[in-house]
C-alpha cells in the first residue's frame, strides 16, 4: 500500500464538514476514510471520534461487520461522561434497529434487548445532558416507540422439563 498523506491541522475544520457531508449522504466508508485522517494527526480530537463512531454504525444498514471492540474504544476515548452515555445508547439502538431488518430466529428477542440497553444508556445520559439538549429523552421515547410498534418482547425462561420419578 502506498504511504498515506498527512492532513494539515488547519484542513481539519473543513474535513469534519465533509465527513458529515458524506454521512448525509450515506456514503459512509468515506466519512470513516476523513475522520481516520483527522485522528491520524489530532488523535483526541472529539469530533472526529464521534463523527467516526457514526460512520461505522451508519455501516450496519450495509451489512458489513463493525466489532463490538471497535466502537467500544472510539466509546472510551470520549472525555464527555454524557457523551460515552449517549453514543453508547446510540450505538445499541442501531445494532437493535439492524437485528429488526434481520428476520431471522431469535433477532426479535435481541433487538429487544438491544433496545433496552439503549434505553438504559440513555437513561444514565439524561442527568448528565446539557441544559437545553434533550437529546437522551428523544432517543428513549424512539426506542420505547420502536419497542411498542413491532410489539417486541423480552425472550421468556424456558421452564425446565421434570420427568416424574418412577
Amino acid at each position: 500500500m502506498s504511504e498515506l498523506k498527512r492532513l494539515h491541522k488547519d484542513a481539519i475544520p473543513a474535513a469534519l464538514e465533509k465527513a458529515e457531508r458524506y454521512r448525509l449522504l450515506n456514503e459512509p466508508g468515506e466519512a470513516e476514510s476523513i475522520c481516520l485522517d483527522i485522528l491520524h494527526v489530532d488523535p483526541e480530537n472529539q469530533q472526529a471520534i464521534i463523527m467516526l463512531l457514526l460512520a461505522l454504525t451508519d455501516r450496519f444498514e450495509k451489512g458489513y461487520g463493525v466489532s463490538d471492540s471497535q466502537t467500544k474504544e472510539l466509546l472510551a476515548r470520549l472525555r464527555s461522561q454524557y457523551e460515552r452515555a449517549y453514543y453508547s445508547g446510540i450505538v445499541a439502538e442501531r445494532r437493535a434497529k439492524m437485528k429488526l431488518r434481520q428476520h431471522t430466529p431469535g433477532c426479535r428477542f435481541q433487538a429487544y434487548d438491544l433496545l433496552r440497553e439503549a434505553m438504559s444508556w440513555f437513561e444514565r445520559a439524561e442527568p448528565l445532558c446539557p441544559p437545553g439538549h434533550d437529546d437522551a429523552i428523544l432517543r428513549w421515547n424512539t426506542c420505547a416507540r420502536i419497542i411498542e410498534r413491532n410489539k417486541l418482547v423480552p425472550r421468556q425462561e424456558e421452564e425446565p422439563i421434570e420427568f416424574p420419578l418412577e
